[in-house]
């Protein structure tokens, strides 16, 4: 700033003054003063201006798995609706690791951000208590864990899966196999019970870790069991579903039906095209971040609660046609 203010001609106050967006003593010197930022290449320190202002503009946002389409379109909404409000996002991801979520939290926290998005891997409290054991606004994004007390966001796949349960039995579908997500975390057991009780327990059920590779051994085996339709807790678990059943040379929906919790752009191009429950990803993310912006702001905003709806294609047979 020093340099800058030599190379002005003025004082450090001035150029302060101009960094921060006040007037200047006259036109002609916010220019003098613009003038030498771009000559010099100056940028303003963020980290040393926190200490002064107590904020950094900029919010963190842990995911539980960024090649996860679900997940890189909730952090695109994130960060959309962050920098509407003049916030940046940085963003970790903890690739479904209660460890490496812990080293990205902790990081961040280092780093000062404002207030911290978390899509937990697990449903274990620890790591949340101890960010609001610091004081950190903090809101839980997709999932939730134990005791929550903070402000989650998410979406309510209840109907959905009811309506899809009963569609499948509509159809003669006695023997179902549902590939469930980690009992440990709230989504994955939450979709199980919801659908397995709309069936009355007559389903049977093989555990993913929300990754492709998971879901098609799950598939392999709910098949070699006899099952006639597939419902997968997760896009890439459906995926890893899809491509086993390819590999058999099965046809959907004649040898096998199958849906798939979560949409994505290329299910509707398939042949034939995946029944799936969609979940509003983009609102998802947008009603998150602006949560968190109300806790910064010393709100005490409500949990949110999005609709999931039933969008019924071809994958399960003509009765949803």
């Amino acid at each position: 700033m020093k340099d800058v203010a030599q190379h002005a001609g003025v004082s450090t106050a001035t150029v302060s003054r101009v960094l921060n967006g006040h007037a200047a003593p006259t036109p002609e010197t916010r220019e003098r003063v613009l003038a030498a930022i771009e000559e010099l290449g100056y940028r303003p320190n963020a980290l040393a201006r926190s200490l002064r202002t107590t904020s950094t503009q900029t919010l963190g946002l842990v995911i539980s798995d960024l090649l996860n389409p679900f997940f890189a379109e909730i952090a695109r909404a994130v960060e959309d609706e962050a920098r509407s409000h003049g916030y940046c996002v940085v963003i970790g991801n903890a690739d479904e690791s209660a460890e490496q979520e812990a080293t990205y939290v902790r990081t961040l926290l280092d780093r000062r951000v404002d207030g911290l998005l978390l899509c937990p891997a697990t449903d274990d409290p620890s790591l949340v208590r101890e960010v609001s054991a610091g004081g950190v606004p903090l809101v839980l994004l997709d999932r939730t864990v134990r005791g929550a007390t903070c402000p989650v966001v998410r979406a309510d796949g209840s109907e959905a899966l009811t309506a899809l349960a009963r569609r499948l039995v509509g159809a003669g579908h006695s023997r179902i196999g549902v590939i469930a997500g980690p009992p440990d975390t709230s989504t994955g057991r939450e979709r199980s019970d919801v659908f397995t009780g709309a069936l009355g327990g007559a389903a049977q059920i093989v555990h993913g870790d929300f990754r492709q590779e998971s879901g098609s051994q799950a598939a392999a085996k709910l098949i070699d069991d006899g099952v006639t339709a597939l419902v997968a807790m997760d896009n890439l678990m459906g995926l890893g579903a899809l491509g086993e059943i390819k590999a058999r040379g099965l046809r959907i929906p004649h040898d096998i039906a199958i849906a798939v919790f979560d949409d994505q752009p290329w299910f509707p191009l398939l042949d034939p095209p995946i029944t799936v429950i969609a979940q509003p990803t983009v609102e998802m993310g947008r009603a998150a971040a602006r949560s968190l912006l109300a806790l910064i702001d010393g709100q005490q905003p409500d949990d949110v609660r999005l609709s999931a709806k039933l969008v019924l294609r071809g994958s399960c047979g003509e009765a949803e046609l």
